[in-house]
Protein backbone atom coordinates (compact mmCIF):
# COMPACT_ATOMS: atom_id res chain seq x y z
CA UNK A 1 0.00 0.00 0.00
CA UNK A 2 1.62 3.47 -0.72
CA UNK A 3 1.91 5.81 1.89
CA UNK A 4 -1.01 8.81 1.45
CA UNK A 5 0.22 10.78 4.38
CA UNK A 6 3.15 12.86 5.37
CA UNK A 7 4.35 13.07 8.78
CA UNK A 8 3.90 10.82 11.75
CA UNK A 9 0.46 11.32 12.69
CA UNK A 10 -0.77 9.02 9.73
CA UNK A 11 1.48 6.53 9.25
CA UNK A 12 -0.30 4.20 7.00
CA UNK A 13 3.10 2.41 6.68
CA UNK A 14 2.63 0.60 10.46
CA UNK A 15 3.57 -2.96 10.10
CA UNK A 16 1.39 -5.72 11.48
CA UNK A 17 4.26 -6.71 13.67
CA UNK A 18 4.67 -2.79 14.57
CA UNK A 19 3.21 -1.21 17.08
CA UNK A 20 1.12 1.92 15.97
CA UNK A 21 2.27 5.46 17.85
CA UNK A 22 -0.26 5.61 20.91
CA UNK A 23 -2.87 7.53 21.86
CA UNK A 24 -0.74 9.58 24.20
CA UNK A 25 1.93 10.21 21.56
CA UNK A 26 -0.95 11.38 19.22
CA UNK A 27 -2.48 13.36 21.47
CA UNK A 28 -6.41 14.08 21.81
CA UNK A 29 -5.90 17.51 20.01
CA UNK A 30 -4.34 16.01 16.89
CA UNK A 31 -6.84 12.81 17.24
CA UNK A 32 -9.28 13.83 14.31
CA UNK A 33 -12.31 11.65 15.67
CA UNK A 34 -12.22 13.01 19.40
CA UNK A 35 -12.37 16.39 17.75
CA UNK A 36 -15.53 15.69 15.46
CA UNK A 37 -16.94 14.03 18.39
CA UNK A 38 -16.42 17.61 20.34
CA UNK A 39 -17.69 20.04 17.87
CA UNK A 40 -20.27 17.85 16.97
CA UNK A 41 -21.68 17.23 20.24
CA UNK A 42 -21.39 21.02 21.04
CA UNK A 43 -23.21 21.78 17.41
CA UNK A 44 -26.30 19.03 18.55
CA UNK A 45 -26.62 20.54 21.78
CA UNK A 46 -26.44 24.34 20.86
CA UNK A 47 -29.11 23.35 17.79
CA UNK A 48 -31.12 21.37 20.34
CA UNK A 49 -31.14 24.25 22.62
CA UNK A 50 -32.18 26.95 19.52
CA UNK A 51 -35.05 24.45 18.13
CA UNK A 52 -36.91 24.50 21.71
CA UNK A 53 -37.72 27.99 20.73
CA UNK A 54 -39.30 26.44 17.15
CA UNK A 55 -40.82 23.58 18.95
CA UNK A 56 -39.05 21.22 17.34
CA UNK A 57 -36.74 18.28 17.65
CA UNK A 58 -33.27 17.93 15.86
CA UNK A 59 -34.53 15.09 13.96
CA UNK A 60 -37.63 16.95 12.54
CA UNK A 61 -35.19 19.61 11.64
CA UNK A 62 -33.10 17.52 10.04
CA UNK A 63 -35.59 15.51 8.06
CA UNK A 64 -37.04 18.59 7.10
CA UNK A 65 -33.38 20.11 6.45
CA UNK A 66 -32.87 17.10 3.71
CA UNK A 67 -36.25 17.20 2.40
CA UNK A 68 -36.14 20.94 1.63
CA UNK A 69 -33.56 20.29 -0.90
CA UNK A 70 -34.53 16.99 -2.19
CA UNK A 71 -37.80 16.19 -3.93
CA UNK A 72 -39.01 12.58 -2.40
CA UNK A 73 -37.05 10.13 -0.60
CA UNK A 74 -37.33 6.58 1.10
CA UNK A 75 -37.50 6.46 4.57
CA UNK A 76 -33.97 4.58 4.50
CA UNK A 77 -32.40 7.22 2.58
CA UNK A 78 -33.94 9.86 4.68
CA UNK A 79 -32.54 8.18 7.71
CA UNK A 80 -29.04 8.02 6.24
CA UNK A 81 -28.88 11.79 5.37
CA UNK A 82 -30.50 12.79 8.68
CA UNK A 83 -27.93 10.63 10.23
CA UNK A 84 -30.27 9.20 12.08
CA UNK A 85 -31.74 5.35 13.37
CA UNK A 86 -34.70 4.09 10.37
CA UNK A 87 -36.58 3.31 13.45
CA UNK A 88 -36.13 7.02 15.24
CA UNK A 89 -36.90 8.22 11.52
CA UNK A 90 -40.13 6.45 11.21
CA UNK A 91 -41.25 8.39 14.54
CA UNK A 92 -40.24 11.59 13.57
CA UNK A 93 -42.16 11.06 10.34
CA UNK A 94 -45.56 10.00 11.93
CA UNK A 95 -45.26 13.20 13.92
CA UNK A 96 -44.41 15.95 11.13
CA UNK A 97 -47.02 14.11 9.07
CA UNK A 98 -49.56 14.78 11.60
CA UNK A 99 -48.35 18.32 12.03
CA UNK A 100 -49.42 18.35 8.36
CA UNK A 101 -45.25 18.80 6.81
CA UNK A 102 -44.59 15.67 5.29
CA UNK A 103 -46.52 13.50 2.97
CA UNK A 104 -45.73 9.57 2.79
CA UNK A 105 -46.59 7.88 -0.45
CA UNK A 106 -46.21 4.23 -1.69
CA UNK A 107 -44.56 3.94 -5.09
CA UNK A 108 -47.20 2.68 -7.35
CA UNK A 109 -44.63 0.16 -9.01
CA UNK A 110 -43.04 -1.18 -5.64
CA UNK A 111 -45.68 -1.03 -2.90
CA UNK A 112 -43.22 -1.88 -0.36
CA UNK A 113 -41.25 1.43 -0.78
CA UNK A 114 -42.63 4.71 0.84
CA UNK A 115 -41.43 8.22 -0.43
CA UNK A 116 -41.26 11.07 1.83
CA UNK A 117 -41.57 15.01 0.68
CA UNK A 118 -42.09 18.04 2.16
CA UNK A 119 -45.25 20.08 2.12
CA UNK A 120 -45.78 23.77 1.30
CA UNK A 121 -46.16 23.91 5.40
CA UNK A 122 -43.15 22.04 6.16
CA UNK A 123 -41.48 24.34 3.92
CA UNK A 124 -42.39 27.18 5.79
CA UNK A 125 -41.58 25.74 8.79
CA UNK A 126 -37.60 24.70 7.64
CA UNK A 127 -37.60 28.25 6.33
CA UNK A 128 -38.36 29.60 9.67
CA UNK A 129 -35.33 27.52 11.31
CA UNK A 130 -32.90 28.15 8.32
CA UNK A 131 -31.81 31.36 9.72
CA UNK A 132 -30.85 30.38 13.11
CA UNK A 133 -28.79 27.32 11.52
CA UNK A 134 -27.18 29.72 9.01
CA UNK A 135 -26.32 31.48 11.84
CA UNK A 136 -24.80 28.99 13.85
CA UNK A 137 -23.09 27.79 10.90
CA UNK A 138 -20.98 31.27 10.52
CA UNK A 139 -20.18 31.77 13.99
CA UNK A 140 -18.87 28.02 14.01
CA UNK A 141 -16.57 29.13 11.24
CA UNK A 142 -16.00 32.71 12.50
CA UNK A 143 -12.05 33.10 11.20
CA UNK A 144 -11.99 30.57 8.83
CA UNK A 145 -10.88 31.60 5.02
CA UNK A 146 -13.18 30.67 2.42
CA UNK A 147 -10.13 28.24 0.50
CA UNK A 148 -9.86 27.02 4.40
CA UNK A 149 -13.24 26.34 4.33
CA UNK A 150 -13.39 24.66 0.31
CA UNK A 151 -10.63 22.80 1.63
CA UNK A 152 -12.36 21.42 4.92
CA UNK A 153 -15.56 20.49 2.80
CA UNK A 154 -12.95 18.42 0.59
CA UNK A 155 -11.08 16.47 3.29
CA UNK A 156 -14.64 15.70 4.97
CA UNK A 157 -15.70 14.09 1.89
CA UNK A 158 -13.03 12.01 0.83
CA UNK A 159 -13.49 10.76 5.03
CA UNK A 160 -16.92 10.58 4.28
CA UNK A 161 -16.33 8.12 1.65
CA UNK A 162 -13.60 6.29 3.22
CA UNK A 163 -15.72 4.88 6.21
CA UNK A 164 -19.41 5.43 4.76
CA UNK A 165 -21.53 2.20 4.57
CA UNK A 166 -24.10 3.04 2.39
CA UNK A 167 -24.05 4.22 -1.45
CA UNK A 168 -25.20 7.58 -0.85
Amino acid sequence: MTDRFSGSLLRNDVRDEETPPSLGEIGLNNFAPYLMNRIMARWNTNVAEELKDFDMTTTQMRALAVLSVSSSVTINELSVFAVTEQSTMSRTLDSLEEQGYIRRQTRPDDMRVRDVSITAKGRSAFEKVWPMLHRMLLQMFDDVEEDEYRNFLGTLLKVLRNVRKQDI
